[in-house]
């Protein structure tokens, strides 16, 4: 099912009796969810998801704009009759019911020519068990089982009337990181067999990054950027988006477009071909950095840390904004540890420029080979 939602904004009135201002929490948003995909909803905390999604299953009602699921306005449609699937971040199962009837309860409540024999809504409950692989605890209560199970019985319950939509609100918030990896890997297999347009938000990059067609980033309410996972972390359109995808975060420097080229301080460090002379933001991501004896840009080494595979080399320079700069290097790399100062090359593609006043990226052309 495609969602689409046109100019879709959400006003509360403010609580403070100094400032009568509205709070805008959704605002002036406009895209297209295609039909069958996985969007990941993500931005900081007070940024707007939840509100989104709360507008999505109709638990509020938009102060302006428009919802369609396809061709069907919802956009003043009761929540029951949308046919949407949520899951909460706190599961919210009801204790006193078993797995199975925690699964059923939804079908409980058809009514009309869409109510069901208890045979069919067993049959349902086991089969929306078994895509969740819980169908051997049918019998326990919520008490009874891990995080991880509840969540799969949580999920299990939006999907048994197959939803058209299904909307996930933060939904491995409250599991330790080995089940949320797990959990993540499930809700993108549950996915891909169902066809379901899926809506999953969470502020966790690298969770939304793993399992999602797309991601929407949002901030204060505003959309950022929409675009495929790699895309969008190799193409970020302002700073906002730069800093909040990546980990160890993108490194930010305070910068100078002088002749063509980008200094970093004293150092050029790059040529940046078609930008005026001006002061930015430099931001270079960790794994930008090529250990080099005579590179282009050199930092105050502080540690090394070795990680397996990769080596994190954190450093300082006393433009950068970040309190400390990490680059990612090969494990196969040898640092002399007895050197006070370390320099790299930088490759060009992993870095970013941005305006100081606007946040926008300033785009340029630039060859590997230069510098």
């Amino acid at each position: 099912m495609k969602v689409v939602l046109e100019n879709l904004t959400k006003k509360f009135p403010s609580r403070n009796k100094r400032e009568k201002a509205d709070v805008i929490a959704v605002n002036n948003f406009t895209f297209e969810i295609p039909d069958g995909k996985l969007i990941g909803l993500l931005g900081p905390s007070g940024c707007g998801k939840s509100t989104m999604l709360n507008l999505l299953c109709g638990l509020l009602t938009p102060t302006s704009g428009k919802i369609f699921f396809g061709e069907d306005d919802v956009t003043n449609l009761p929540p029951e009759n949308r046919g949407v699937g949520l899951v909460f971040q706190n599961y919210a199962l009801y204790p006193h019911l078993t797995v199975k009837q925690n699964i059923t309860f939804p079908l409980e409540n058809l009514k009309g020519a869409a109510k069901l024999s208890k045979e069919v809504m067993a049959q349902k409950a086991l089969e929306a068990a078994k895509l969740v692989q819980i169908d051997g605890l049918m019998d326990r209560k919520p008490s009874e089982l891990s995080g991880g199970q509840q969540q799969r019985v949580a999920i299990a319950r939006a999907l048994v009337k197959m939803p058209r939509i299904l909307l996930l609100d933060e939904p491995l918030s409250n599991l330790d990181a080995r089940l949320r990896l797990q959990t993540r890997e499930e809700i993108r297999r549950i996915q891909r067999e169902t066809g379901i347009t899926t809506i999953f938000v969470t502020h966790d990059q690298e969770e939304a990054m793993s399992i999602s067609d797309m991601i929407v980033v949002m901030k204060d309410g505003i959309l950022q950027q929409i675009g495929k996972p790699q895309e969008v972390y190799d193409e970020p359109v302002n700073m906002f988006v730069a800093t909040f995808l990546g980990t160890p975060p993108i490194n930010v420097f305070d910068a100078e477009v002088k002749d063509g080229k980008l200094y970093i301080g004293k150092e050029a460090v790059l040529e940046v071909k078609g930008v005026a002379d001006r002061e930015v933001y430099a931001a270079i991501r960790p794994e930008g950095f090529i250990l080099k004896e005579d590179g282009v840009f050199g930092c105050d080494l502080n540690e090394v840390e070795v990680m397996g595979r990769d080596i994190s080399v954190v450093s300082k320079h006393k433009n950068s904004r970040n309190t400390e700069i990490r680059s990612i290097i090969s494990s196969d790399t040898k640092i002399e540890l007895n050197s006070s100062v370390v320099r790299f090359d930088i490759k060009p593609h992993k870095v970013f420029i941005f305006d100081k006043e606007t946040e926008e990226r300033i785009y340029f052309d630039v060859n590997e080979g230069d510098l």
